[in-house]
């Protein structure tokens, strides 16, 4: 595994589960208490419903409207894995991943990933985001990610949802944190103290990961940052 691929795996908020008996059961969108953000994002064997051989492709999109572009320009690619079965055999969710992480010049390195029950994207997702806006507002990353590690650890709320997948409509989870609203340093966030995180899952989609957001506007509704990934249906 690459020093990146480390790396990203530190967001994590717990450690994935060791073999396929310990670990937990996927969670049911219908249970009678919504599960926590933690158990959603990280915990739940996401690659259980992904065969060997399958390719798992997401859309993403960066755009800001900040002047002078700060973020560069408008990005619009894919992040695409390569499912291949795992180096353990004893745990039957994990999966090795290979990954592709935008096209051309825009590539980035990540993974190989080994012996992985959780879907990695979330992780890189965020590490991606977090590079980028760390550079903008000339922050430590380390900070950044400490505060949202702990949103989504106290300051999330799940709430159950539907999302159409394949032509029908499947249950899935709405995870939604603001990690920097209140925070000490909000006067050096550029006005994206509203940052706003979503994710949504589903356990009858590939991988589980249907989308994650990371949205922050004006309070004129002027657009700051919008970094978004798509699971794409249609690309198999």
């Amino acid at each position: 595994m690459t020093r990146l691929a480390i790396s990203v795996l530190a967001l994590a908020l717990a450690a994935a589960p060791a073999s396929a008996e310990d670990a937990p059961a996927p969670t049911q969108v219908n249970a009678a208490a919504p599960p926590s953000a933690a158990d959603l994002l990280f915990e739940q064997p996401q690659m259980k419903n992904v065969g060997p051989g399958s390719t798992l492709t997401y859309d993403y999109l960066r755009r800001s409207g900040i002047s002078k572009g700060p973020f560069g320009p408008p990005l619009n690619d894919t992040i695409t894995f390569r499912v291949e079965a795992a180096n353990d055999q004893k745990d039957a969710a994990a999966r090795n991943i290979r990954v592709e992480m935008f096209s051309g010049m825009n590539r980035v390195p990540a993974g190989p990933f080994e012996d992985m029950p959780g879907n990695p994207v979330i992780s890189l997702f965020l590490e991606n985001h977090l590079r980028g806006l760390a550079k903008v507002l000339e922050a430590n990353p380390r900070y950044l990610k400490n505060a949202i590690r702990k949103g989504l650890r106290d300051r999330a709320t799940v709430t159950a949802t539907k999302v159409t997948v394949g032509g029908r409509e499947v249950d899935a989870w709405r995870v939604e944190t603001k990690p920097f609203e209140g925070d000490a340093m909000t006067e050096r966030m550029r006005g994206m103290a509203n940052m706003t995180y979503t994710f949504v899952t589903a356990p009858s989609v590939p991988g589980e990961i249907v989308s994650i957001e990371a949205q922050s506007k004006t309070p004129e509704g002027g657009e700051l940052l919008e970094e978004k990934l798509s699971y794409d249906q249609k690309a198999g």
